[in-house]
């Protein structure tokens, strides 16, 4: 039977990630396999953000930029809540067509926004988003302490 390795609860004050002994690591492809919140936690759910200008428009036809801009896209709706990235709790990623070769941009920009702690993720490959242009597209839930 496996151990589940958990942190204290009685000096927890804001969220913790924990990758259990028995798994990998992660973090090398962006994310972490568990996390917890405390309760009374306030959380901030971000709905999908995509690669677009504040007109709403794609910013470029570039995987690797509509990556970049998506990121930038959730700092900006976390800031408006006094938030930033290292406030994320988790990610729910959707790929167009994904293959192994979209892991190296969303890997690259993950580790630029949480460098090795990175929340916990799930990515999914889809056949298209809410319009063709877009290219991948990200969920985010955030705890403030």
């Amino acid at each position: 039977m496996t151990q589940i390795h958990r942190p204290r609860e009685a000096t927890r004050t804001s969220p913790a990630l924990l990758d259990p002994e028995g798994l990998h690591d992660p973090a090398p492809m962006g994310y972490s396999h568990t996390v917890t919140v405390p309760a009374g936690t306030e959380l901030v759910l971000v709905a999908g953000q995509y690669g677009s200008g504040p007109d709403g428009a794609v910013v470029s036809a570039d995987f690797t930029e509509q990556v970049r801009r998506t990121f930038h896209n959730i700092g900006v709706a976390l800031a408006a809540h006094g938030l930033d990235l290292s406030h994320v709790v988790q990610l729910r990623t959707y790929v167009v067509n994904h293959d192994v070769g979209k892991l190296g941009p969303i890997a690259e920009a993950v580790r630029a926004g949480w460098g090795t702690k990175p929340p916990t993720q799930t990515l999914v490959g889809v056949a298209s988003l809410a319009t063709p242009d877009v290219l991948f597209e990200v969920e985010a839930l955030a705890a403030r302490p």
